[in-house]
C-alpha cells in the first residue's frame, strides 16, 4: 500500500510539474504578445474616449462599460474561436480579412474628417432623418465603437497568435483568453479614468486643501479639452492603424515597395518615438487616400441601398 501511495504522490509531483510549465509557457506567450500588441492597445485606447464625448456625466461610465462588454463578446466568442479555426484550417484568409478591416477604419477615420472639414457637404449628403433621443444616440455610439473596437481587437488577437506559431491549440486558447480579457480591462479602465477626471477633479476643489484644489481646478478645465483632443487623436489613430495593416498586408501579398520605403524613412528621421510618429504619419497618409478613395463606393452602396 505504501508503494502505491508513493507512485500516486509521483505521478501527483509529476502532473504538477508539467502544469507548472504549461503555466509558465503561458505567462511567456502572454507577456511576449502583450508586448508585441501594445501599438494597438495605444491605439484602442485614444480611439475610444470619443464615443462618450457629448453626453452627460452620468452617463460616461456606464457607455464605457457596456463598450468593455462589447469588447469582451468580441474577443472571447467571436474572435478566439474564429482565430483558433482560421489558424488551423485556412491560415491563408487571416491576412485579407484585417486588410478589409483595415479599410474600414480608414474609411470610418477619413469619413470623420470629411465631416469636420464639409460640415454642410456631409449634412446634405446625409438622408433626412427625424430627432433621434438620446437613447437611440447613445445606442449608436456604443454600437459604432463595439464595431471599431472589432477591427482593432482583431489585430491584437492576430498578433497575439502569430507571437506563438509553435503552440499547441489549448496554449493558444489560454494565451488569447487571457490576453483579451487583460488589454480589454486596461484600456476601458484607463479610458473610465480619463473621462471621469472632470469628477476628480470637482471633487479636489471642493475638498481639498490649497494645492490640491489648485489640481482640482486644473483638472475641471483641462479635461474637456483634452476629451476633444483625445477624439481627435482617436480619429487619427483609427486612420493610422487601418493604413498600417493595409502596409502590412501589402507586404504579405508581395508588394513591399511602399510598406519598406515608409519603413526606411521613419528610420533615417531618427529612432524611439520620432520613428514611430514619422511611421504612424506617413500610415495615417495612406489610410487616408485609401479612406477617401472608399467614401463614393460606400455612400453609392447606402444610396442604392436606399432607394430599395
Amino acid at each position: 500500500m505504501s508503494t502505491g501511495l508513493l507512485a500516486l504522490l509521483d505521478d501527483v509531483a509529476a502532473i504538477a510539474k508539467v502544469a507548472a510549465a504549461s503555466i509558465d509557457d503561458i505567462a511567456l506567450h502572454a507577456g511576449k504578445a502583450g508586448s508585441k500588441a501594445a501599438g494597438v492597445v495605444i491605439d484602442d485606447a485614444a480611439v475610444t474616449p470619443r464615443y462618450v464625448v457629448g453626453f452627460d456625466a452620468s452617463r460616461e461610465l456606464p457607455i464605457i462599460g457596456r463598450i468593455a462588454l462589447g469588447s469582451l463578446r468580441n474577443k472571447l466568442l467571436i474572435l478566439l474561436p474564429a482565430a483558433l479555426a482560421l489558424s488551423a484550417f485556412a491560415p491563408w484568409a487571416i491576412t485579407p480579412l484585417l486588410v478589409l478591416g483595415g479599410i474600414y477604419l480608414c474609411f470610418e477615420g477619413t469619413e470623420k474628417v470629411a465631416e469636420w472639414l464639409f460640415p454642410h457637404a456631409a449634412q446634405e449628403d446625409a438622408p433626412a432623418a427625424a430627432p433621434a433621443s438620446a437613447q437611440h444616440l447613445e445606442d449608436a455610439k456604443v454600437a459604432g465603437a463595439i464595431k471599431t473596437d472589432f477591427i482593432l481587437s482583431a489585430e491584437i488577437m492576430a498578433i497575439t497568435l502569430a507571437s506563438m506559431p509553435e503552440a499547441g491549440i489549448g496554449t493558444q486558447a489560454v494565451v488569447l483568453a487571457l490576453v483579451g480579457v487583460v488589454i480589454t480591462f486596461l484600456v476601458y479602465g484607463v479610458v473610465a479614468i480619463i473621462v471621469k477626471a472632470d469628477d476628480i477633479g470637482v471633487a479636489l476643489a471642493r475638498r481639498g486643501n490649497g494645492a490640491a484644489r489648485a489640481v482640482g481646478n486644473s483638472l475641471v478645465r483641462g479635461m474637456p479639452v483634452l476629451l476633444k483632443v483625445l477624439s481627435i487623436i482617436g480619429t487619427a489613430a483609427m486612420i493610422w492603424v487601418g493604413g498600417g495593416i493595409i502596409l502590412h498586408g501589402m507586404e504579405a501579398f508581395g508588394l513591399g515597395a511602399l510598406p519598406h520605403l515608409i519603413h526606411d524613412i521613419a528610420a533615417a528621421a531618427g529612432h524611439g518615438a520620432l520613428e514611430w510618429i514619422i511611421g504612424a504619419t506617413l500610415a495615417g497618409v495612406v489610410g487616408l487616400i485609401v479612406g477617401a478613395a472608399t467614401i463614393p463606393v460606400a455612400t453609392r452602396l447606402l444610396v442604392g441601398k436606399g432607394a430599395h
